[in-house]
């Protein structure tokens, strides 16, 4: 690696050999060094989850062309511990991504989203960090008009960097051409019918979990949900302090 050039560290959800990563790695490569760490398979919704029952095995994959790629069984954020404690050779990465992911992580996708998972991980160790998703779920999807904003995006981080405990969210819509971008508020929205109930044959009983997402707030025009739905790239700078500040003094007014 090049010691003078940006050193990017690359995770997703979606497995180490899907095409939305070779097609960041292809996006990016000429911008920075780059090192892959990432699932052995897919693991969506597995958001910040670690492994601490089970041991982890890092695996050697072949490079996505001159970038060095490594699987792990764990889960996305498995792979970013790993590859900064084991494969980066103690040089601290600029910038942490996570995707490109297949599939909406706008909404409250996010707090389910081992893509974004990637990114809060990066921002928990004070790295700035991206999760990209595209809205299309059809892995063979064209993502290549995702390029000239993944580049800009990922240029403008690593030069401006990101203040402490932020990171970025950023969708792209179901589309080959976008209006434009919408920076954004996450839209507050849920998941019902999530759980389809099904008889075993030997007896017992088993579930699924789907469900539909419902917009309860589709007119909000400052929402990401609304930029998507509106063919905008959306942006929505995500926080790691989940303390709710304007509530604090409520709760102290309770004379506990």
């Amino acid at each position: 690696m090049n010691q003078h050039r940006p050193f990017i560290l690359i995770s997703n959800d979606d497995g180490y050999d899907s095409n939305g990563i070779r097609i960041l790695v292809d996006m990016i490569k000429d911008i920075a060094d780059i090192l892959v760490c990432a699932p052995d398979s897919g693991r969506s919704g597995f958001s910040c989850a670690f492994s601490a029952t089970k041991y982890l095995v890092l695996n050697r994959q072949e490079n996505i062309d001159d970038v060095e790629v490594w699987s792990c069984n764990g889960t996305p954020v498995d792979c970013v511990k790993l590859a900064i404690d084991q494969l980066c050779d103690g040089r601290k990465p600029d910038l942490v991504i996570g995707g490109i992911n297949h599939g909406d992580n706008s909404t409250v996708n996010n707090h389910y989203s081992g893509t974004v998972g990637v990114a809060l991980e990066g921002c928990l160790k004070y790295i700035p960090s991206i999760a990209f998703s595209s809205c299309f779920y059809d892995i063979h999807a064209n993502l290549e008009p995702l390029r000239p904003y993944v580049r800009t995006i990922v240029q403008r981080v690593l030069s401006d960097g990101l203040p402490k405990g932020i990171c970025l969210n950023v969708n792209f819509p179901a589309s080959e051409q976008f209006d434009g971008v919408k920076v954004c508020r996450m839209t507050f929205g849920r998941w019902v019918n999530e759980v389809v109930k099904a008889r075993h044959p030997r007896g017992y009983d088993y579930y699924w979990m789907v469900g539909n997402y419902q917009n309860d707030e589709p007119d909000a025009e400052e929402t990401d949900q609304w930029a998507l739905n509106h063919n905008f790239v959306a942006i929505t700078p995500t926080l790691i302090d989940v303390t709710a500040y304007e509530f604090m003094n409520v709760v102290k007014g309770w004379n506990l």
